[in-house]
């Protein structure tokens, strides 16, 4: 898998909010955003399947 270039323009104060965010956690502006939008993506996808799952009427019992 290769990386591309994805350029953005962004508010300064919403820039500034992603420099915080990711110094907190001791990252590059680059790798929060990038994770970000992985977490976003896995969220989408992980919703979608139970959406899925609950229109088959699978149900299981964690017992």
């Amino acid at each position: 898998m290769g990386s591309r270039v994805l350029s953005l323009r962004v508010d300064g104060e919403l820039l500034e909010r992603i420099q915080q965010h990711a110094a907190k956690r001791g990252m590059s502006v680059q790798d929060y955003v990038v994770r970000t939008l992985i977490r976003e993506d896995f969220d989408e996808r992980f919703k979608s399947s139970v959406d899925e799952t609950e229109k088959l009427g699978v149900w299981w019992s964690a017992t």
